[in-house]
């Protein structure tokens, strides 16, 4: 009876065996199916947060060097604010439309040499990224991400500290923004952060 046991030992690993980040096949199928959805607007509300934070701090620091005065570094964060946010949500819009249009025509062929039936195509069109979400997300994370610098530097007179302020809530941001992101997206928090942070120094250097 006990030499019976081995024999059941491997097809029991098989089905609870254990990926990587220490999940179960069954879970990952999930995780798959759930981020997979969320990924659709989690990639625009990234990537305005990041550039909202970056562009933002990187004029108000440009500006702050010929002009001082808290309150020309203030309106010209606002300004990209405004701009920016607006230029985000209508690329986003315009591309990811043309995204949208693609894949709906290619499903429309399928429709015809595949003979899909009208609830298979219902399914495939949930899957497709929602332009109005995608240029939402865009706007409102790029304001988000703008607001950052602007309330570091808002209540501070002297330039030197004013700036050195603007680099680390920027970095801390820059560090949170990308932890968020992995969360939100099922992937490694620490690796993600501190890619985001490293490209986000690295765009500062070069713009600065």
């Amino acid at each position: 009876m006990a030499a019976n046991q081995p024999s059941n030992q491997p097809s029991f690993n098989k089905a609870k065996s254990l990926d990587v980040e220490g999940q179960t096949q069954h879970e990952l199928e999930i995780d798959e199916l759930d981020y997979t959805k969320r990924g659709q607007w989690l990639r625009a509300a990234i990537l305005g947060a990041n550039d909202g934070l970056l562009s933002t701090a990187s004029l108000m620091i440009g500006v702050g060097a010929v002009r001082k005065e808290v309150k020309i570094m203030i309106l010209s964060g606002v300004a990209e604010l405004v701009a920016g946010a607006c230029s985000m949500a209508i690329g986003e819009l315009v591309s990811v439309y043309s995204q949208y249009n693609i894949e709906m025509a290619q499903m429309k062929r399928e429709v015809i040499t595949k003979n899909m039936r009208v609830e298979e195509l219902d399914a495939e069109k949930e899957k497709l990224p929602n332009p109005w979400h995608a240029a939402g997300a865009s706007a409102l994370s790029f304001a988000v991400g703008a607001l950052v610098p602007l309330l570091g530097a808002a209540f501070i007179q002297y330039y030197a500290v004013r700036v050195a302020v603007i680099i680390e809530v920027v970095s801390c941001a820059l560090l949170v923004f990308g932890g968020l992101g992995a969360f939100l997206g099922k992937a490694p928090v620490v690796k993600s952060s501190l890619r985001v942070l490293g490209v986000g120094w690295l765009w500062e250097l070069l713009l600065v």
